[in-house]
C-alpha cells in the first residue's frame, strides 16, 4: 500500500509541474551572435577558466585534477564568418594536495599546451559550420568542416552541444576520442562567469605519463574578464614556465609564425 500511495503521489507531482521541454531552434543570426559574444566576444581577449578531473575507465580511479585556461580573440570576415586566434594550457594536478604534477610513477608528466589554434565559425542557411587548424610544420591538420553543432532552449538558457568525433593520423600513431562540449548562455546572468558556462567531458586514452587505458576527463569552465581573474596557481605556473600563454594569439601573423617553427 504504501508503494502505490508513493506512486500516486509522484504521479500527481509530475502532472502538476510545469513542463520545460529543451526545444532545437536553428542558428538565426540572433543566435549566431549570441554564440560568437558568448565564445569570443566582441575584440579583446576572452578567457575561460577550467577546473577538472581525470579519471581511469572504466574502474573511475582519479588519477589527477586539472586546471587550466582557453583563451582567444576574435576576428571579423563578415557578419556570418568569423576566425577565433585561442591559446590553451591546461596542467595536471595531484588529487590530494592539489600540486602541480610533474611526475607520475616516476614518469615525467607533460602538460597540455596548444601555442595555438584558428577556429572559424561560418552560418550558412541556419546552421553552423566550423574548422579548426592546429599543428605546425609538416604537421598541420584541419579538422572540419562540422557540422553537428545544435542549439537548443530551455527556460531562459540556449544550450550550444558540440560533440567532436576524433579519429586521426598523427606522427605519434593514431589519435581516437570522442568529447563534448555543452555551452551554457543564460541571458539573465549578471556577471560574465554567471552568464557564460561550459562542461566539457572526453572519452579518450590516458595521458601517456599513466600508461596505456582508457580515461574519462571532465571540465567545467566559466568566462572571466581578465588573465589577473585566472586560478592563481595556474597564473603562477604561466608566468615562471609558460609565459607564452600569458595572453591569446593577436594575429593571424602570428600564427602563421608558429605554424613555420620547426
Amino acid at each position: 500500500m504504501k508503494i502505490l500511495l508513493n506512486a500516486i503521489y509522484l504521479a500527481a507531482f509530475i502532472l502538476n509541474s510545469p513542463t520545460i521541454n529543451a526545444q532545437l531552434i536553428p542558428f538565426t543570426e540572433k543566435v549566431y551572435n549570441d554564440w560568437i559574444e558568448m565564445r569570443i566576444g566582441n575584440g579583446d581577449p576572452v578567457y575561460w577558466s577550467s577546473h577538472g578531473e581525470v579519471y581511469t575507465y572504466p574502474d573511475g580511479e582519479m588519477i589527477a585534477r586539472m586546471v587550466g585556461v582557453d583563451m582567444g580573440i576574435k576576428i571579423e570576415v563578415t557578419p556570418d564568418s568569423i576566425l577565433q586566434t585561442s591559446r590553451k594550457i591546461f596542467i595536471y594536478t595531484d588529487p590530494e594536495t592539489g600540486k602541480i604534477l610533474t611526475e607520475y610513477n616516476d614518469v615525467e608528466v607533460s602538460h597540455i599546451q596548444y601555442p595555438y589554434q584558428l577556429i572559424s565559425y561560418v552560418r550558412d542557411d541556419n546552421r553552423l559550420r566550423t574548422w579548426v587548424v592546429q599543428g605546425k610544420g609538416d604537421d598541420i591538420r584541419v579538422i572540419g568542416p562540422g557540422t553537428q553543432i545544435t542549439a537548443r532552449k530551455l527556460g531562459k538558457s540556449i544550450f550550444y552541444s558540440a560533440p567532436l568525433f576524433l579519429n586521426l593520423d598523427t606522427p605519434r600513431g593514431k589519435y581516437q576520442a570522442f568529447e563534448n562540449y555543452d555551452f551554457t548562455y543564460n541571458p539573465s546572468g549578471q556577471e560574465v562567469q554567471d552568464k557564460y558556462q561550459i562542461s566539457w567531458m572526453r572519452y579518450g586514452d590516458l595521458p601517456r605519463f599513466a600508461g596505456k587505458g582508457k580515461a574519462i576527463t571532465h571540465l567545467i569552465s566559466h568566462r572571466v574578464n581578465t588573465f589577473e581573474d585566472l586560478d592563481p596557481e595556474l597564473i603562477n605556473y604561466i608566468h615562471t614556465k609558460a609565459p607564452l600563454w600569458k595572453k591569446p594569439p593577436m594575429s593571424l601573423d602570428e600564427i602563421h609564425s608558429l605554424q613555420s617553427e620547426k
